[in-house]
């Protein structure tokens, strides 16, 4: 399977498990000039941008690996991008990661909601 139809399986399967924990998704791959957030939703009152990392088949590290303090970085940035575009200045809002592992045969293995992974 394709990296990018392992990433789109991703997060369809992560949507899925947000709104199952009472997550409200609010949109899926919110771009702008510096990049994009795969998930917004709202957790209560709180704002949650959400990383989605997939991985296929047998892979050497974890998805959790993929959240790199670069791209963590970028993360936040985009966060407050979000906001700005958004008029809301004083949101409470976090960076959440979803690890997805599928097997060869693309079922599901693992999806995990790690709450809070980027931390400010």
């Amino acid at each position: 399977m394709r990296r990018r139809a392992v990433g789109q399986m991703g997060e369809d399967l992560a949507t899925d498990l947000l709104e199952r924990q009472g997550y409200e998704v609010v949109e899926r791959n919110w771009r702008d000039r510096s990049g994009e957030i795969d998930i917004v939703a709202r957790d209560g009152d709180c704002w949650v941008f959400v990383e989605v990392k997939a991985r296929h088949g047998h892979w050497l590290t974890m998805p959790e690996d993929g959240l790199t303090d670069d791209k963590a970085r970028r993360l936040r940035q985009l966060a407050l991008n979000y906001l700005a575009a958004h008029d809301l200045p004083d949101a409470t809002w976090r960076i959440d990661l979803v690890a997805i592992e599928l097997d060869d045969q693309n079922r599901l293995v693992r999806a995990n909601v790690l709450p809070s992974a980027a931390l400010m």
